[in-house]
C-alpha cells in the first residue's frame, strides 16, 4: 500500500514551478497595464496546479500499464511500481483534472473571456493523450510541443487575458521564455530516461535527438528566456532581475554539458524547478513595478 509520502512523490512536486511560475508572469503583466487581480490569479494558479497534478498522475497510469516505467533510473513511480492499483491512479488523474476544469469555469465565469472554454476542453484531451491511449504523442517526440503551448503560452497568456482583457507584449515575451524553461524541466527528465526509454520504444524529443544534441537544447532553453527579458526591460526595466538567476543557469548547464547522468540528474531536475519559480517570481516583480 501507498503511503502519503508515495503519493506526493507521484504528483511529481519538483515540476510544480511549471504550473506556478506562468502564472506569476501572466498575472505581472496584468498588473504591468493596471489590470492585475489577486483573486483571479489564485484562482489561475488553482486551475494550472490542478491540471499539472493531472497530468502527471495520468502519465504514472498510462505509462505504468504500458510497462514503460517497469525500469527506471528515477523515483518508482505508483503504477509501474505497483504500489497502487492503476484505476486508483487513474481516478486520482481524472479528480485532479476535474477540480482544475471546475476552478477554470469559475475563472471563466468572473472574467467572461468564454472563449477560453474551447481551450480549456483542448488541455484536458491533450492531457490524457499525451501518454494515453493507442498513440501517445508524448512517444512521438512532441512532448515539449505540449509542454510549451499549454504550460507557456496558453497558462501565460489565458491568466492575463483574465485579468487583464488584453495581451501585451511583454505576456507574450514571459510566456515564450517561461514555456522554454517548462521544456528544459521535461528535457531534462527525459534525458536521464533515454536509456531506458529507447528500450521501450518512447521516443522522446531527448531519443529523437540524442543525447549530446539534448544536453545542448536544454542549455539554449535555459539561456533564451534570460534574453528575452532584455525586450521586456525596454518597458519595463525592472524585468532585468532576472538575470539574478544567470549563476543558477550556469551551474545547471554546466552538470549537464559535463556528462551527468542517471540519480545525478535528479538534482539538476530540481534545480531546473527552481530556476522556473525564480524566472516567474522576478517577472512579477518587474512587471508590477513597471
Amino acid at each position: 500500500m501507498a503511503s502519503f509520502g508515495d503519493w506526493i512523490e507521484g504528483a511529481r512536486l519538483r515540476t510544480l514551478p511549471a504550473a506556478v511560475a506562468p502564472v506569476l508572469i501572466g498575472t505581472g503583466a496584468a498588473y504591468q497595464v493596471g489590470s492585475g487581480s489577486l483573486a483571479r490569479a489564485m484562482l489561475a494558479a488553482g486551475v494550472a496546479l490542478s491540471f499539472q497534478i493531472g497530468v502527471n498522475f495520468a502519465n504514472d497510469y498510462s505509462d505504468g500499464i504500458r510497462g514503460t516505467d517497469d525500469v527506471r533510473t528515477g523515483p518508482p513511480r505508483l503504477t509501474g511500481g505497483g504500489l497502487v492499483k492503476p484505476s486508483t491512479v487513474k481516478a486520482a488523474a481524472i479528480t485532479a483534472l476535474g477540480v482544475g476544469c471546475l476552478l477554470g469555469l469559475l475563472l471563466i465565469a468572473l472574467s467572461g473571456a468564454w472563449i477560453l472554454l474551447a481551450a480549456g476542453a483542448i488541455a484536458v484531451i491533450a492531457a490524457w493523450f499525451y501518454t494515453g491511449g493507442s498513440r501517445p504523442y508524448g512517444y512521438m517526440g512532441l512532448g515539449e510541443v505540449f509542454v510549451f503551448v499549454f504550460f507557456g503560452l496558453m497558462a501565460t497568456l489565458g491568466t492575463t487575458w483574465t485579468q487583464a482583457g488584453q495581451l501585451p507584449a511583454s505576456s507574450w515575451l514571459g510566456a515564450v521564455g517561461v514555456g522554454l524553461i517548462a521544456c528544459a524541466l521535461l528535457m531534462i527528465n527525459n534525458i536521464r530516461d533515454i536509456p531506458t526509454d529507447s528500450l521501450v520504444g518512447k521516443n522522446t524529443l531527448a531519443v529523437r535527438m540524442g543525447e549530446r544534441n539534448a544536453r545542448l537544447t536544454f542549455v539554449a532553453m535555459l539561456v533564451v528566456p534570460l534574453l528575452l527579458a532584455l525586450i521586456i526591460a525596454l518597458t519595463a526595466p525592472w524585468a532585468l532581475l532576472v538575470f539574478l538567476l544567470v549563476p543558477a543557469v550556469a551551474a545547471q548547464s554546466r552538470r549537464v554539458l559535463s556528462g551527468a547522468s542517471g540519480r545525478d540528474l535528479i538534482a539538476v531536475l530540481r534545480g531546473t524547478g527552481l530556476i522556473e519559480l525564480g524566472y516567474g517570481i522576478l517577472l512579477l516583480i518587474g512587471l508590477t513595478l513597471a
